[in-house]
């Protein structure tokens, strides 16, 4: 199954939808036939000037319907209970608030409707050294009403992201050394931004890998915080997951103490076999003026790691 049938596989496609933020690269263009409004932050013309000189098919941006400055879904377009679908690929960790960007979808998605979700995964995009997004942090945004990225966030990714071998994102085999992507200047720069001007400032908020999401929506369902549910879930392709939401899901089918296991061993795994066998290398360096023996097969698994693609 190919990006777009992953995507769209638990949409009921015949009707209404509404795809959030696609700019260059719609999900579903009204151009094959699809059904659909779109809800941007610039209208088509500006997109086109904002893009014109990034290597991307401006043919691509399609009239935008709703040119969005901050407020509700609902009162943007007027509608409540009216779509059968959403679409959003590589939002939601844009998203100042995660809980309200929620709520807005819910507002105007039918109650047998369903929101697909393109996510990247930290372990293999830009994000791969910062922190994994906890309930906490979500709620704390929430309650607070963050409508702009807090100084503390701007901050942090600036200081934190890095591309890996020239690229921004990569899949699991990937090899190559990694690079900041920013400098000090830069951190210092955003958040004097935000301090001073309280400016918004466009970064990933949130980080995460395919587990520790799907825990974190069925914790704010759990809590009366999001009426949506978990409809089907797509493990990590390449460097994103896909996830399907709706009032009719049936939400995941673990405990949380499995998901909570999951999380650490997808933490564990963004370590790249090259990366382990470095460590092991520089570990057996060191062990060896001491006249320290190392097993056999610690030889081995440093050989056998290093063989590995990634």
């Amino acid at each position: 199954m190919d990006r777009k049938k992953r995507i769209l596989s638990h949409l009921n496609l015949s009707g209404q939808g509404l795809e959030i933020g696609p700019s260059h690269s719609p999900i579903a263009p009204k151009k094959e036939g699809y059904r659909v409004h779109i809800i941007d932050h610039m209208s088509r013309e500006q997109l086109r000037e904002k893009y014109k000189s990034h290597q991307v098919e401006l043919s691509n941006i399609e009239d935008v319907d709703f040119v969005w400055k901050g407020e509700s879904y609902a009162d943007l377009s007027g509608k409540r209970k009216f779509y059968d679908w959403i679409i959003a690929s590589h939002v939601i960790e844009h998203t100042p608030d995660l809980i309200a960007f929620l709520i807005n979808c819910d507002e105007v998605l039918k109650d047998d409707g369903a929101i697909s979700l393109a996510i990247p995964d930290k372990r293999f995009c830009f994000d791969h050294f910062r922190p994994i997004t906890g309930l906490g942090q979500i709620i704390d945004a929430y309650l607070q009403k963050n409508s702009l990225h807090s100084a503390g966030t701007v901050a942090e990714y600036f200081l934190n992201v890095v591309s890996r071998a020239g690229s921004i994102a990569w899949d699991p085999y990937a090899s190559g050394e990694y690079n900041s992507v920013h400098t000090l200047e830069d951190a210092r720069n955003g958040f004097d931004r935000v301090m001073a001007k309280k400016e918004y400032i466009d970064v990933h908020a949130w980080c995460f890998t395919p587990h520790a999401f799907r825990l974190i929506m069925h914790d704010l369902h759990s809590l009366g915080l999001i009426q949506l549910r978990e409809v089907a879930f797509f493990p990590t392709e390449g460097f994103e997951f896909y996830i399907t939401l709706g009032r009719r899901g049936n939400g995941v089918n673990m405990s949380r103490l499995d998901m909570l296991k999951i999380i650490e061993a997808e933490a564990a795994s963004g370590l790249s076999w090259k990366s382990a066998a470095q460590a092991l290398d520089q570990l057996y360096a060191r062990v060896r003026p001491l006249a320290v023996r190392l097993p056999r097969w610690v030889k081995a698994l440093v050989r056998w790691a290093a063989r590995r693609p990634g």
